[in-house]
C-alpha cells in the first residue's frame, strides 16, 4: 500500500515571524530576525547576537491555561506548541472527543535539547535536600517526549506519538518519519514539525567552539551570510515549525486545502567515517542521501527546480554546494536556484529543518522563489560551480513544482525531502 501524502496545515514560531502571515512576509522581504542580546554581552559571550522568536506574554494565552502558564520556563515547547496548534488548524482539524482517542491522528515532533532553563532554575534554587519541590510540571518541560506528548494530550492522538532526535536533521528527518508512516496505511495524518530551546545554556558551547561570528555585534542583520566569501560562523537561532502531513484520500474526503505533496526521501549517516567527523559531514553519504531522496521519490535530478539548503554560514557551505552539484549531476546555468533561510532566522539547531521546511512550502503558495540576504559576494568555490543567477538575492517570481529540503546535522547525519507542487492529477 503506497498512500499519496499531501500537506494540509503549516505552522511557524521563527525568530523573524510568528505565524505563517508574518513569517511569508518575512521571507519574501528579507526581513531578518537575528538580535543584539544584551544578556550575552553581561555574560562575555563572543557573539552577542541570535535569532530567537518575540512572543508577547498575553499571546501565550491563546494556547495555555493560567495553570499550565505557572512555571513553565521551556521555549521549545512554548514555541513547538505554538507551532504545532497552529498548523492543526489551519489544517481545520478539530480534537478529539474527551471519551476516545482519534486512532487515525498521530505525532511526530522532535528537539535536541529541552528543558535547559527549568533545569538552571532547579540547580540555583533548590538544593538536593529538597529536591523533590522541583515541581509537577518540571516532567514534561525536561523530557524530550515532553513537546509530543503534549501536543499529543491536548489533541487526543491516538496514533504513533513520539519525538525525533538527530540534531540539525531533527525536522527533515521528522516530517520523513511521518510520511513512511502514512504512505504505509499506518496512519491518516500527521502532525510532524520540530522545535529548539532559546537561551544562553543552549549557545554557551558552540560560543566556546568559537564557530559563531564575533564581528557583528554592532550590526547583527547582516552576521548570518550563507554561501557568501565573508562568512564567519553560523548564528544560533530557536523556534519551531509544525506541518500536517495527510493521506491524499483523506485530504479529498474532508475538502481540506493543500499547500503541497510530499514525494518521499532518504535519511543516513556517514559514519563519521572518510572526511565525516562530529562536526563535518562525510561528502559520500550526503551525496549519497540526495540521490537517493531522488530516487524514492521517483522523480528525475533534472525535476528539481529549487534547492533549499542547509547551508549555515560556515566554511563548509563551498563543500555543500559542490555535493549537490555532483549528487545531481547539475553545474553552472544548469543548476536549481538554490536558497538559505539562516540568512534571516540564523541556524535553529533542532527546528532549523522543520521552519526552513515550512518556508520552502510557503514558495508553491506564494509562486515565489525567496531571496538569500547577505551574499552578494558569493564565495569564489561556489561561483566556479554554479551560475551567480541560481542564487537568487532578491525574492523572484517563479512558480516551483520540485523543492528538495535538505538538513546535515552534528553527528554527520544527512535528511532530504522532496517536495512537489501538489497536482491532483499526478
Amino acid at each position: 500500500m503506497n498512500q499519496r501524502v499531501v500537506i494540509t496545515g503549516l505552522g511557524v514560531c521563527a525568530p523573524n515571524g510568528v505565524g505563517l502571515a508574518d513569517f511569508t512576509s518575512a521571507l519574501q522581504n528579507g526581513k531578518s530576525g537575528i538580535r543584539f542580546h544584551s544578556r550575552l554581552k553581561e555574560l562575555a559571550f563572543g557573539c552577542q547576537i541570535a535569532g530567537e522568536p518575540l512572543i508577547k506574554d498575553n499571546y501565550l494565552n491563546n494556547y495555555f491555561t493560567p495553570l499550565q502558564l505557572r512555571g513553565l520556563h521551556a521555549s521549545g515547547i512554548v514555541y513547538g506548541v505554538i507551532a504545532g496548534m497552529d498548523a492543526w488548524k489551519d489544517a481545520d482539524l478539530s480534537k478529539a472527543n474527551e471519551n476516545q482517542p482519534n486512532w487515525d491522528n498521530g505525532i511526530v515532533f522532535g528537539t535536541g535539547i529541552l528543558g535547559v532553563d527549568k533545569f538552571r532554575e532547579a540547580i540555583h534554587l533548590i538544593d538536593d535536600k529538597k529536591v523533590r519541590r522541583l515541581g509537577s510540571t518540571s516532567v514534561m518541560q525536561t523530557m524530550a517526549s515532553g513537546i509530543s506528548a503534549y501536543l499529543g494530550g491536548v489533541l487526543g492522538c491516538g496514533n504513533m506519538v513520539t519525538t525525533n532526535s538527530s540534531a540539525c536533521s531533527t525536522g527533515t528527518e521528522a516530517i520523513l518519519m511521518a510520511h513512511e508512516r502514512i504512505s504505509s496505511g499506518k496512519a491518516k495524518r500527521i502532525l510532524a514539525g520540530s522545535c529548539s530551546d532559546s537561551g544562553p545554556y543552549v549557545w554557551g558551547g558552540f560560543d566556546a567552539m568559537r564557530i559563531l561570528p564575533r564581528n557583528y555585534n554592532d550590526n547583527p542583520t547582516a552576521a548570518s551570510r550563507p554561501m557568501s566569501a565573508t562568512a564567519n560562523g553560523f548564528v544560533p537561532g530557536s523556534g519551531a515549525g509544525a506541518l500536517v502531513l495527510e493521506s491524499l484520500d483523506s485530504a479529498r474526503e474532508r475538502g481540506a486545502n493543500i499547500y503541497a505533496e510530499v514525494l518521499g526521501g532518504a535519511t543516513n549517516s556517514g559514519g563519521q567515517r572518510g572526511q565525516g567527523t562530529m562536526t563535518a559531514p562525510n561528502s559520500q553519504a550526503v551525496q549519497y542521501c540526495i540521490v537517493k531522496a531522488v530516487e524514492n521519490s521517483n522523480i528525475s535530478k533534472s525535476d528539481i527546480d529549487v534547492i533549499n539548503g542547509h547551508l549555515t554560514a560556515t566554511s563548509k557551505d563551498a563543500l555543500e554546494i559542490k555535493n549537490w552539484s555532483e549528487a545531481l549531476e547539475r553545474s553552472g546555468t544548469d543548476f536549481p536556484y538554490i536558497n538559505s533561510f539562516k540568512s534571516t532566522i540564523g541556524h535553529c539547531l533542532a527546528a532549523a529543518g522543520s521552519i526552513e521546511s515550512v518556508g520552502s512550502i510557503l514558495q508553491f503558495k506564494t509562486g515565489q522563489v525567496f531571496g538569500n540576504r547577505n551574499c552578494e559576494d558569493v564565495h569564489p568555490e561556489i561561483a566556479q560551480i554554479i551560475d551567480f543567477d541560481t542564487i537568487p538575492q532578491k525574492t523572484m517570481d517563479y512558480r516551483p513544482q520540485i523543492i528538495a529540503k535538505a538538513s546535515f546535522g552534528f553527528g554527520d547525519v544527512n535528511a532530504c525531502v522532496i517536495f512537489r507542487a501538489f497536482n491532483d492529477k499526478a
